[in-house]
C-alpha cells in the first residue's frame, strides 16, 4: 500500500514542481510584471523605504490585529526556513551553480506575484467573530472572483490543511532535532542510544512552546515573530558574511560560474550536470519553495496588518521576496561555492553541505552555531505554517475550529521529533505544489483589481505621496 501511495505521489509531484508548473508560475509573475510596469524594479527604492522604515516604527496595532511589520515578520518566519540552508543546497548539487541564477530570476517575477497577492488579501480581507482580520487566496476569490469561481477557495484550503502538518510543522520539527542530536554526537556529549528520550523530550517543549504561542492569538504570533526573525535572520547573514568576506577574492570567479553554469551548466560541473532546464528546474523549483510566490500563504499574515493602504502592504511583499531569496539564499550560495567545499553534482544534498560551508572557513565549532541558526529558521516556520492552517480550517468550518486546531497542529512536533518521516514529507511538498493552482488561476483573474489599487495609490496627491 505504502509503494503504491509513494508510486502516485511522485508523480502528481514530478508534474506540479515540473516544467508545465514552472511555467505557469513564471508566466503569471511575468504577466503581473508587465501589467503593472514591472512594479518591483520601478518602485523598488520607494518600497525598501516604505518596508525597512517600518522597523523602527513601534505603532501598536488595533485590537485583533499586528503592525504592518508584525505582518511580514510572521510571513518571513514561514518562508525564511531550512529550505534557505538545505534548499539551496539541493539546487545547487543537483543542477549546479547556474541554478542560483534561475532562483534570482524566480525572485525577481516573485516579488511582483507577491505584491499582488498580499495587496488582494488586505483588499479583499473580512473580520471574523473574534474581531481579528482573515484574509488570503480563500477571502480574495471569494469576495473577489464570481460564484462560478468559489470552488477554488475550498481547494486552497484543503490542499493547505494537508501541508501545514508536514511541510510546516514535522519536517521542521525533525530539522531541529536533526540539528542538535549531530552537534552532540559531534562533540561527544551524547549516545546515539541517549537520542531517541531526547528527542521525546525535544518534540514536547516544542509542542508547549508552539501551543502557548498560537493559542494567544494572532497578536501572540506577531510579537513573537517580531523578535525571533530578525535576530535569526541578522545572525545567519553575520556568520555568511564572514565566509564570504574571508573568501573575497574568489567571489568573482563564483559568479561567473552562476552566470556561465545558468546557460552551459556542464562547462561548471565537469559535465555532469549537463541540461539547460535541469539548472532552470531546480534553480526556479527551490526559489518558489523558499519565498512561496504564488503560493498564496504568505499574504495570509500580511491580511493580518493593522493598515488601510493594501498596496502600501502589499510592498511588504516586493521586500520579503527580496530578503529572502536574493539575501539569503544568495548568501548561503556563496557560503558554499566559495568556501571550496566538495560537491557531488548530480546527487541530492541538503543542510549539510551548507554547513560544510561554514566548517571548512571557521572550523568544527561553528557547528553550533549554525545548529542554532537551523533551530530558530525551523521554530519560526511552525508558527507562521500554524497561522496558515488555522485561517484554511476557520474558511472551511468556523472560528470556533481553530483552537481544535491548533492543538493537534501543536502535538505534531512530538511525531517529526521521534519517528522517520520519509514519505510524509514528499506527500506535504505535493500539497505544498497543489495550493498555487488555484492561487494561481485567482491572480490571473483578478490581475486588473491590482493594476487598477496600484494607480490609485501612485496617484498625484494619493497615498503613496502621503507616506512620503
Amino acid at each position: 500500500m505504502l509503494n503504491l501511495i509513494e508510486t502516485v505521489n511522485t508523480a502528481v509531484n514530478n508534474f506540479i514542481w515540473g516544467v508545465p508548473a514552472m511555467i505557469c508560475i513564471i508566466g503569471v509573475g511575468l504577466y503581473l510584471s508587465i501589467r503593472t510596469g514591472f512594479l518591483q524594479l520601478r518602485r523598488f527604492s520607494f518600497a525598501m523605504k516604505a518596508t525597512l522604515g517600518r522597523v523602527f516604527h513601534k505603532k501598536d496595532a488595533v485590537s485583533g490585529a499586528m503592525t504592518p511589520f508584525q505582518a511580514v515578520c510572521t510571513a518571513l518566519a514561514a518562508t525564511v526556513g531550512t529550505g534557505n540552508i538545505a534548499g539551496v543546497a539541493g539546487a545547487i548539487a543537483i543542477g549546479g551553480p547556474g541554478a542560483v541564477f534561475w532562483m534570482w530570476v524566480s525572485a525577481l517575477l516573485g516579488m511582483c506575484t507577491k505584491f499582488s497577492e498580499v495587496t488582494l488579501a488586505v483588499y479583499y480581507r473580512e473580520k471574523n467573530a473574534r474581531g481579528e482580520y482573515i484574509g488570503g487566496p480563500m477571502y480574495y476569490i471569494r469576495n473577489g472572483l464570481k460564484p462560478r469561481w468559489h470552488w477554488l477557495a475550498t481547494l486552497f484550503s484543503v490542499f493547505g490543511i494537508l501541508a501545514v502538518f508536514g511541510t510546516g510543522n514535522a519536517t521542521q520539527t525533525n530539522a531541529i532535532t536533526t540539528a542538535i542530536d549531530s552537534t552532540l554526537l559531534s562533540f561527544g556529549l551524547a549516545s546515539e542510544t541517549a537520542l531517541p528520550p531526547l528527542n521525546l523530550a525535544i518534540g514536547i517543549l516544542i509542542a508547549a512552546l508552539v501551543g502557548l504561542i498560537l493559542l494567544g492569538g494572532v497578536k501572540r504570533i506577531g510579537s513573537v515573530s517580531e523578535r525571533l526573525v530578525p535576530f535569526m535572520a541578522l545572525f545567519y547573514i553575520i556568520l555568511a558574511l564572514g565566509v564570504i568576506v574571508v573568501h573575497l577574492d574568489r567571489v568573482p570567479a563564483v559568479l561567473g560560474q552562476i552566470v556561465e553554469g545558468a546557460f552551459a551548466p556542464s562547462a561548471v560541473t565537469g559535465g555532469v550536470v549537463g541540461s539547460f532546464f535541469t539548472s532552470m528546474k531546480k534553480g526556479v523549483s527551490r526559489g518558489i519553495f523558499s519565498n512561496e510566490a504564488g503560493l498564496g500563504t504568505g499574504s495570509i499574515a500580511h491580511a493580518c496588518a493593522d493598515t488601510d493602504e493594501p498596496v502600501h502592504q502589499g510592498l511588504f511583499g516586493i521586500f520579503e521576496v527580496f530578503a529572502d531569496t536574493i539575501v539569503i539564499c544568495t548568501m548561503t550560495a556563496l557560503v558554499i561555492l566559495c568556501s571550496g567545499v566538495p560537491i557531488n553534482y548530480g546527487q541530492a544534498a541538503g543542510a549539510e553541505l551548507t554547513i560544510s560551508g561554514f566548517t571548512a572557513t571557521y572550523g568544527s565549532w561553528v557547528s553550533l552555531f549554525t545548529a542554532v541558526a537551523m533551530c530558530c529558521f525551523a521554530f519560526s516556520t511552525i508558527l507562521g505554517w500554524g497561522l496558515y492552517g488555522a485561517r484554511c480550517v476557520e474558511y472551511l468550518f468556523s472560528s470556533y475550529w481553530t483552537r481544535p486546531f491548533m492543538f493537534i497542529y501543536a502535538l505534531v512536533a512530538i511525531l517529526g521529533a521521534t519517528v522517520d518521516l520519509g514519505l510524509l514529507w514528499s506527500i506535504a511538498e505535493t500539497f505544498n505544489g497543489l495550493m498555487s493552482i488555484p492561487n494561481l488561476i485567482a491572480l490571473f483573474l483578478l490581475s486588473g483589481t491590482v493594476v487598477r489599487l496600484v494607480r490609485e495609490y501612485w496617484v498625484p496627491g494619493g497615498p503613496a505621496e502621503k507616506q512620503n
